[in-house]
């Protein structure tokens, strides 16, 4: 049976339901793919957020096979990194990852992007006549032989021929497809995020470092136009959420005694525009979708921050959906072509995320210690043939 046959419609239609870096990478990908596109998204507003994110070659080189490239837009508005520093809390340096000679031979650089940058540069790809449905809060779905229906908080339904659940961490649609999903799997830590105008010595063009305490971390980045991103982590007990009422004097003297730019970030930063989160991800789901339905992104997913790769990802997976769904007869069946070929690398990078996880934030001192010291003196060879490995597109083996 044809789509025409299917539907009744000669083009092919979904309905995304969320307008996260997942929904919108979606929308771009899948009209490249010929096929029409609805976006839903359930806030009132197309908020973007206040902190930032890495975006990795391996995303950009994705894209690119769909003949859509985003770093002229990237290196406009955010900043590329070609080095990644490890420093101790005092600023001393333990390592640099060099990221530039592999960049240079994928093809594509890293980069240090504001949310609102990123949001804009994918609006910027999916083109100026797609409208976004706003207000639009899912509650559920139902998929037949002939469509998929939508229906949501405020009564209306939608219709398509697919649906793609890009609604984030906390997915309506998710938990339709997954109801004993045993929920949010804590990474043990509270993290603090924030961007703020920062103009200091150590803050260089393209200046990127994580810096290790014991249970504590500090991030700092250089995302450009004279701004900079930064985040917190303080490990806390099972259950804990007192550390997420910490106010910016609270966060201060977690921080008292590090490197002074570390000090001088929070301190430039307004209390209002810090974001608290609990670190968090879910159980792998060995089922994505059913029907004329799937997830993707976080929806899929979700994973702790430690590899940089959550925005990556989602943008590997919308391309990956596009390539199974262009010129596909069976949408079912080129759903679950799409779950078959992205749950093995983003399985393996979400379990890969929490153990570097479990490391960074180690908090014994002679763990802490034993962490610093093989990230010191291991052989580059070891970093440089993992950071390829995740990196590089299509990904090999």
């Amino acid at each position: 049976m044809t789509q025409q046959e299917n539907s009744g419609r000669a083009t092919p239609k979904a309905l995304i339901i969320g307008a996260g870096i997942g929904g919108l990478a979606t929308a771009a990908t899948l009209r490249r793919a010929g096929i029409e596109v609805q976006i839903f998204e359930k806030a009132p507003e197309l908020r973007p957020g206040t902190t930032a994110v890495s975006l990795m070659s391996n995303a950009i080189l994705a894209l690119r096979t769909l003949d859509i490239d985003i770093a002229p837009g990237l290196a406009k508005r955010g900043e590329v990194f070609d080095e990644l520093k490890f420093r101790t809390r005092r600023g001393l340096p333990i390592r640099a990852l060099p990221f530039r000679d592999l960049a240079d031979r994928l093809g594509a650089a890293n980069y240090a992007v504001h949310r609102a940058d990123l949001q804009q540069t994918l609006l910027d790809a999916i083109g100026d006549d797609q409208e976004i449905e706003l207000n639009a809060s899912a509650t559920g779905f139902t998929t037949g032989d002939d469509g998929v229906e939508v229906t949501f908080e405020d009564g209306r339904t939608a219709t398509g021929d697919i649906l793609i659940g890009a609604d984030g961490f906390n997915s309506a649609i998710r938990r339709q497809v997954a109801p004993a999903d045993d929920g949010p799997r804590s990474g043990g830590y509270a993290c603090w995020l924030a961007t703020v105008p920062f103009d200091h010595p150590r803050l260089t063009k393209g200046y990127a470092a994580h810096y290790w305490g014991r249970g504590q971390r500090f991030g700092l980045a250089d995302i450009g136009h004279g701004r900079a991103y930064w985040w917190a982590t303080k490990n806390v007990p099972p259950g804990a959420s007192g550390h997420l009422r910490r106010g910016k004097e609270g966060l201060a003297g977690l921080f008292a005694g590090w490197a002074e730019e570390v000090r001088e970030a929070i301190r430039v930063t307004p209390e209002e525009t810090i974001v608290r989160i609990t670190a968090q991800d879910r159980p792998f789901l060995a089922r994505w979708g059913t029907g004329r339905m799937t997830l993707l992104g976080d929806a899929a997913h979700p994973m702790l921050v430690s590899l940089g790769q959550g925005a990556a990802l989602a943008i590997e997976d919308a391309v990956v959906l596009a390539q199974h769904l262009k010129g596909a007869t069976d949408l079912p069946a080129a759903l679950r072509g799409y779950e078959d070929e992205r749950r093995p690398r983003t399985e393996a990078l979400v379990g890969a995320a929490r153990a570097l996880s479990l490391t960074e934030q180690l908090e014994g001192p002679f763990s802490a210690l034993g962490r610093d010291l093989y990230f010191r003196f291991a052989p580059m060879s070891r970093f440089t043939s993992q950071n390829e490995a995740v990196l590089t597109w299509p990904p090999q083996g």
